[in-house]
């Protein structure tokens, strides 16, 4: 068995970015201690959920625009990329990010080098109650990604990204053994279900697949937590509770190369008759 340790900060937000931020990279640096490999965060990691408000002049957190977006060459890469060199640690954080004028909900992968492997866009982008997404975030203009760290191959799926089934499909298709998502699920919402939901997932792509949540309540929004791991049997190996948690996980990359060849799913499709 070649284990990989994986750690989901589930954390609660604080308006203050600061705070969040000095969370964040002690959570990066309790998960090295802890002999983990790697460290996934909730989406928006930096702020409160502002997209919860209509993205109008006079609303939350600044207006039509949400809180300030991070910009490549922002400091608080550099503070990630160190504790990542410094530890041997991989972490995927998510950012309101902004390149070339537009605005985005960004994962980035940085591995144990301390190096930006690359970035994963939101590709669906929500427009429904409490989830005004459309509002702040622009589509992804590259697509989905597979990012190679030597020791297990890596997809991100955005939060509302994992309910199109093509966006898992794809990024399995690309390789991935391992997929993350970063998320923002409330209590109101149907979380037995969602549990399911990336179970099917996993058992069908023959992948690992952690969702990572947030905790707390933020104005009218109560996160629900419950991030979970989920093996390529589609077998719930760790699941939170509703609090703050740094959940942590083993799993073992061969495995999946052991599923895909005794469970060929990919193998046998037939995209030339799908829509």
């Amino acid at each position: 068995m070649s284990e990989y340790k994986i750690a989901l900060a589930q954390m609660a937000m604080s308006s203050e970015k600061n705070k969040n931020l000095i969370r964040s990279l002690t959570l990066l640096e309790n998960a090295a201690e802890q002999g983990s490999d790697l460290i996934l965060y909730p989406e928006v990691q930096l702020s409160p959920f502002f997209a919860q408000f209509p993205g109008n002049p006079g609303g939350c957190c600044g207006g039509s625009t949400g809180p300030s977006a991070m910009r490549s060459g922002d400091p608080i890469f550099a503070m990630f990329c160190e504790i990542c060199r410094k530890h041997r640690i991989t972490a995927s954080p998510n950012f309101y990010y902004e390149e070339n004028g537009s605005a985005y909900d960004a994962s980035f992968l940085i591995d144990d080098s301390g190096s930006i492997k690359g970035c994963q866009k939101m590709v669906h982008i929500a427009q429904a109650l409490q989830f005004y997404e459309q509002d702040y975030y622009t589509p992804s203009d590259d697509g989905f990604h597979v990012f190679d760290t030597g020791k297990i191959r890596i997809g991100i799926v955005v939060c509302f990204d994992r309910h199109y089934p093509e966006s898992i499909r794809t990024e399995a298709a690309m390789g991935a053994e391992l997929i993350l998502i970063p998320t923002a699920n409330v209590k109101t919402e149907p979380m037995e279900l969602f549990e399911q939901e990336i179970r099917v997932q996993a058992y069908q792509n023959a992948c690992y697949i952690a969702m990572c949540n947030r905790v707390g309540r933020e104005a009218a929004m109560d996160f629900a937590g419950e991030s979970i791991v989920v093996d390529p049997d589609g077998r719930t190996i760790a699941k939170a509770g509703a609090g703050e948690e740094l959940l942590t996980a083993v799993i073992d990359p061969e495995r999946v190369k052991k599923v895909r060849k005794t469970r060929p799913y990919l193998n046998l499709r037939g995209p030339e008759w799908y829509v």
